[in-house]
């Protein structure tokens, strides 16, 4: 039977996994069991995606990322070179914690730099953007901008990834796309 993706040579996917039409899977990548991947992502080289592990639709892995066991990636995440999640607060090599893996979920649109690391049990919100070598120990804000260790908020992004700078009035326009957003009560919302 001919498959709907395209999986190089040495990509390693085990059984049981369901993968998305046009999903393209590169090289020395390992997809492990009950995996759900959707329509076009993008796999990158050398990623460990972790047994029941759901990325959604367009969702862009680029290399050397380990998305572990408890991850849910909406539609169109971005997930930087080299950028970690974890799964277990406590590890230790002697004790075994299968049993209490922690969920992440990265709403869609959300991008997450090179370097980053996501502490697990913490959500990343819609759009929003966190910064090359961020440590994110806590819950980001939808369409917010963190950078540094620990991850703090410096801004707001659009959904097409510019920084908005906004008026009197806390109004901000996309510069590329021309949407109005607007900032109440430190929540941003488009209108």
């Amino acid at each position: 039977m001919d498959k709907d993706y395209f999986a190089h040579e040495t990509a390693v996917i085990d059984e049981g996994c369901q993968i998305g039409k046009g999903t393209k899977i590169w090289h020395f990548s390992h997809i492990m069991h009950n995996c759900i991947i959707g329509e076009k992502c993008n796999i990158g080289q050398n990623v460990v995606i972790s047994p029941e592990v759901v990325l959604g639709r367009n969702v862009k892995v680029q290399n050397n990322v380990s998305i572990y066991t408890g991850v849910i990636c909406e539609d169109d995440v971005f997930l930087g070179p080299s950028m970690v999640f974890t799964n277990i607060s406590n590890p230790r090599s002697a004790v075994i914690r299968r049993d209490k893996y922690e969920k992440t979920v990265v709403e869609k649109g959300a991008t997450i730099g090179a370097n980053a690391t996501v502490i697990c049990g913490n959500d990343i919100g819609r759009f929003a953007f966190v910064g090359a070598g961020a440590v994110v120990t806590k819950d980001v804000k939808p369409y917010s901008l963190v950078v540094g260790n620990p991850a703090r908020q410096i801004g707001w992004m659009s959904e097409y990834g510019h920084r908005l700078e906004f008026n009197d009035n806390q109004i901000a326009i996309c510069p590329e796309s021309k949407e109005k957003y607007k900032l109440k009560n430190d929540v941003l919302s488009k209108i």
